[in-house]
């Protein structure tokens, strides 16, 4: 169970993916949080600029990679409003970036979509686990998920 103040932070996240919705883009937001808990950047989904790999958590390894030592990566938490696509969830590996906390599964989005009578994404949706073996991961968090779930709903009701 995440703390208050990481009940915050996944907060965060689903504010910015809201944001991402209200700028025409898929709805997923994440932040990436020191071991001390200060706040190093955040990020919303940005593939509506017509880069499909324009996610959050992709941008934010990216600057982690850029702007961090290996052990202050080691030592940060990323938050996120879904869990990590497959693509992010190995650039996370690859970086080498500590847990990972999520508000909704990807399993539990790829039951939305499959409920609307929609794709399913063109990446399958696996757990991080599957790609990142041994890296610490939380989520789901019940309490964040549904309203994760109508940001998604919005967004493929609006296509």
């Amino acid at each position: 169970m995440p703390s208050n103040t990481e009940m915050r932070h996944l907060r965060r996240c689903v504010e910015l993916a809201a944001l991402a919705l209200e700028t025409g883009n898929e709805p997923f937001g994440s932040v990436l949080v020191a071991a001390d808990g200060t706040v190093l950047a955040e990020d919303h989904n940005r593939v509506g600029g017509g880069d499909p790999t324009s996610h959050p958590e992709l941008a934010l390894a990216r600057w982690a990679a850029a702007n961090l030592a290996p052990d202050e990566r080691a030592a940060a938490t990323v938050f996120t409003s879904t869990e990590h696509c497959p693509m992010c969830a190995a650039a996370h590996g690859w970086v080498q970036l500590g847990r990972i906390v999520y508000a909704s599964s990807s399993a539990q989005l790829a039951g939305w979509l499959a409920g609307w009578g929609l794709p399913a994404p063109p990446v399958r949706c696996l757990p991080i686990p599957d790609i990142v073996p041994g890296l610490p991961v939380e989520g789901p968090v019940e309490r964040l998920a549904d309203e994760v779930r109508q940001l998604h709903r919005r967004f493929h009701a609006a296509r």
